[in-house]
């Protein structure tokens, strides 16, 4: 088989069928594709011939996907610790982002947080924010996959300067992102308090009509519940459905204030939640009620947010967070499995974002988006249960190896497509801009 890769771990853990760990398992791939999954004496017998990487002592997955981010963002990484979401929005981040935000600016912070995201077993994510053909750019450049959806809000910025001009920005950067490979595209209005009636619903009617996602903050803390009522005099679900917003591919971000009736209505409609738990832990947000959600039916996703309010793009720490959080939020020790956390990050993922038929599990015929995480170190000993391991023990340092698309984008410190020291060198040109604001 020409173009052919055999990975030998010691385990491999597919995702589907659910609750299925092989022990000494090869997994072959070929052209980019996952072809087979076998005992490796069977995979002797049958690709004795194919390159192999042996992986002893290592656990092979698929990559995670993380759900929600501003990879631009990354470059301000602990600029602005340690505040609630609106004193953080308004008087630290919007202010140096008035100040420095550009193209430049975001292709060097998107190049970093891809970057990152490979290194720590990521190999697609979710994005927003302002001169998206930046960050396309750069993901595009490391070779990550990604969903990236365009901001549009009422408040001029250096992108655009109105509702409307986001929007006519928003379709030309879709017609440029048509051809590019490893990209998916959609609207992300900010949030229901930062939109207009009309804009959500000329956003409501593109959506429908070019069959895109919509990716909305929504329900993220008691302040905008607070600021929305203010402003429209209901709860910003209720106004959704009376602009039937809920119509279109909707994808819900946070959800740390739900009623009861809120989490059917979800049910009701299929919209997923993407749960960001490190994020709204700092920023004191609120915690969004997974048990509940997922009880219900409705599909669960994870993501960071942006490294501003994070501070990493680990999802390895992020999965540990979760279930810890959804362990002291419902007083039962029961509440979200590690086996649960992990789909969460990998099958959860991808159906959040309508690839679960492309990505999300390690099956014959899906594209092979692949890592392999070490298991032998001294702080994951002894293994008694690998999942366990990855969602308790490991962090995203333990990854070895990062393929998207059975590409090899990340080997033990090393990037493939890329050189580390040019995106060192404009990360620290922007440190120095950004600190000389401080």
């Amino acid at each position: 088989m020409s173009n052919a890769l055999r990975l030998q771990p010691s385990w491999v853990i597919p995702i589907r069928p659910e609750n299925t760990i092989h022990l000494d398992f090869d997994l072959i791939i070929c052209d980019g594709v996952i072809v087979d999954l076998l005992p490796r004496q069977a995979a002797n017998d049958r690709y004795g011939d194919v390159s192999a990487i042996d992986l002893t002592g290592e656990v092979v997955l698929p990559g995670l996907i993380n759900c929600h981010g501003h990879a631009a963002m990354t470059l301000l990484r602990g600029y602005a610790d340690d505040h609630s979401l609106m004193a953080w929005l308004e008087d630290h981040i919007w202010p140096v982002e008035a100040k420095l935000v550009s193209p430049s600016f975001v292709h060097a912070g998107a190049w970093l947080a891809a970057a990152e995201s490979l290194s720590r077993g990521t190999t697609c994510c979710a994005d927003s924010y302002f001169f998206p053909q930046a960050t396309a750019e750069a993901m595009g450049m490391t070779g990550i996959r990604s969903q990236i959806t365009t901001p549009v809000i009422q408040f001029p910025n250096a992108w655009a300067s109105t509702e409307e001009d986001h929007i006519a920005q928003s379709l030309v950067f879709f017609d440029w992102a048509a051809t590019q490979p490893r990209l998916t595209v959609g609207f992300a209005p900010h949030a229901a308090y930062s939109l207009s009636d009309q804009g959500f619903k000329r956003i409501r009617q593109l959506a429908l009509a070019n069959d895109l996602p919509v990716h909305l903050h929504l329900h993220e803390s008691n302040d905008e519940m607070i600021r929305h009522a203010a402003l429209y005099q209901c709860r910003p679900i209720d106004r959704m459905r009376r602009l039937e917003m809920f119509d279109t591919r909707l994808q819900t971000v946070h959800m740390t204030q739900l009623l009861d009736e809120e989490i059917s209505w979800l049910k009701l409609t299929k919209t997923p939640v993407v749960h960001c738990p490190e994020s709204n832990m700092k920023l004191a947000s609120g915690i969004c009620p997974i048990d509940q959600l997922r009880a219900e039916g409705v599909d669960v996703a994870l993501g960071t947010d942006g490294a501003a309010s994070n501070n990493d793009l680990d999802l390895f720490q992020e999965m540990r967070t979760a279930a810890l959080l959804a362990k002291v939020a419902t007083g039962a020790p029961e509440a979200l499995s590690a086996e649960q956390a992990l789909y969460m990050a990998t099958m959860g993922g991808a159906q959040y974002l309508g690839l679960d038929h492309l990505i999300g599990s390690l099956e014959i015929g899906k594209q092979a988006d692949v890592i392999s995480v070490r298991l032998s170190d001294i702080q994951t000993q002894p293994v008694y249960h690998p999942v366990s391991q990855l969602v308790y023990a490991v962090t995203g340092h333990n990854v070895t190896h990062t393929f998207v698309e059975g590409e090899l984008l990340y080997h033990n410190g090393d990037f493939n497509r890329f050189d580390v020291g040019e995106l060192r060198s404009q990360v620290s040109q922007w440190q120095a801009r950004i600190g000389a604001l401080i």
